[in-house]
């Protein structure tokens, strides 16, 4: 343990970098004090619906091929309104074995640790460059990094992109190769208002959208059912397509036929298939749908899909050197799959193969009273270094 360590981790925790917020006072910090450790910087500012952000790329050793990415997002989940916090969620707490505060373990832990093993390191023993990008806006759909990716050689200068990227979200040191790719949309419906004491001269938008949560939660039953053998020992848990309805809103008043209504819909496919396939599926049952209410058949419903947002899935190859030399360094025997998504899906797209791997517990991520266990924290910093030496010296 190092008390450098805890500073930065105190530091990360107090910028307010939830993802609908600047993270740039908190890249602008990780930069400096990355310089300090003789690393070369660059920022690429992004704007994300009207707010600056920025991800930060850093490197050093020599510019050749091979070497490492390590990574981790800046931005964290909302606090503010959350129910269940005791403490400041912007000041790091010790409380026994564990360190609270927002972002401890999703995922500025592992980003301080990154900065402490950036002191220790011994820069001259190099002979293959160690590359750190930290992202924004992760937390909303990887918008950082689906920007950063491609943008990487011009980042990087003369130094060629490693194949290799180790993603430290929490998995509490186990390894994961693979994760589902991420899709979200919105089924908008809208029918015609009116008084509720004459509902035939209206359409009412709820009720047409009760149709619509019926044809797809019968899609999501056919998923269920058709569970895939390959990736049933990597999502023990759920090894199908998994569709989630997360906010559905509509209607003004109890005594007005709902004019329109909004279903905000994500779902999760497996790694090997199209992750537009199921948006497909879905738009043309909704297509098929009777967009008649059940008061009146005189007048349709209009139903409309917005365009999807996709966060595309990892499924890397197995027995890299890099998946070899955190298998050691860690002491775990094999990798699976985690049910969350990652900057790796993006990486990916630029020929970057991840593995996600950090010191956190992904059950305190977006949870109140967020902490992690000072073991798992204070462990990083061997892990990296070793690693780092495999991969880089």
């Amino acid at each position: 343990m190092t008390d450098y360590l805890y500073s930065v981790v105190q530091r990360l925790v107090s910028f307010d970098t939830v993802s609908s917020h600047s993270n740039l006072p908190a890249i602008e910090y990780l930069s400096a004090e990355l310089r300090a450790h003789h690393f070369k910087t660059s920022l690429q500012e992004i704007e994300i619906d009207g707010i600056r952000q920025a991800n930060l790329a850093a490197w050093i050793g020599p510019p050749t091929s091979g070497g490492l990415i390590m990574s981790g997002h800046v931005d964290t989940v909302p606090f503010e309104g959350q129910p269940g916090w005791t403490r400041d969620p912007l000041a790091l707490t010790r409380d026994g074995d564990r360190i609270f505060g927002r972002g401890t373990t999703d995922m500025k832990g592992f980003i301080a640790e990154c900065l402490d093993a950036a002191g220790q390191l011994d820069y001259e023993r190099l002979k293959r460059p160690l590359v750190f990008l930290f992202t924004a806006n992760e937390e909303v759909g990887c918008l950082g990094a689906k920007a950063l990716a491609p943008a990487l050689r011009e980042l990087l200068g003369d130094v060629p992109v490693p194949e290799f990227a180790w993603i430290g979200e929490p998995t509490s040191w186990r390894l994961s190769h693979a994760h589902k790719s991420i899709v979200l949309f919105d089924v908008t419906v809208r029918g015609r208002g009116g008084h509720s004491g004459a509902p035939a001269a209206g359409v009412n938008a709820i009720a047409v959208m009760g149709r619509v949560i019926e044809a797809l939660g019968r899609l999501q039953e056919e998923r269920r059912n058709s569970a895939s053998a390959e990736f049933g020992r990597i999502f023990p848990e759920a090894p199908y397509d998994v569709l989630n309805f997360g906010a559905v809103t509509g209607g003004i008043a109890l005594n007005m036929i709902a004019e329109e209504c909004v279903l905000r819909i994500s779902y999760r496919s497996m790694p090997n298939v199209d992750p537009l396939e199921l948006y497909r599926e879905a738009k043309l049952r909704i297509r098929a749908l009777d967009r008649h209410d059940y008061a009146s058949h005189s007048t349709a419903a209009s139903i409309e899909l917005s365009e999807p947002m996709v966060v595309p899935p990892l499924n890397s190859p197995r027995a890299t050197p890099l998946e070899a030399a955190l298998l050691e360094a860690t002491g775990e025997r094999d990798s699976g799959g985690v049910l969350f998504g990652t900057d790796g899906g993006w990486f990916s797209q630029s020929g970057v193969t991840s593995i996600i791997c950090g010191p956190g517990d992904m059950d305190q991520a977006h949870q109140p009273n967020e902490c992690i266990r000072r073991d798992n924290f204070e462990r990083g910093i061997a892990l990296i270094l070793k690693v780092v030496d495999r991969m880089c010296c």
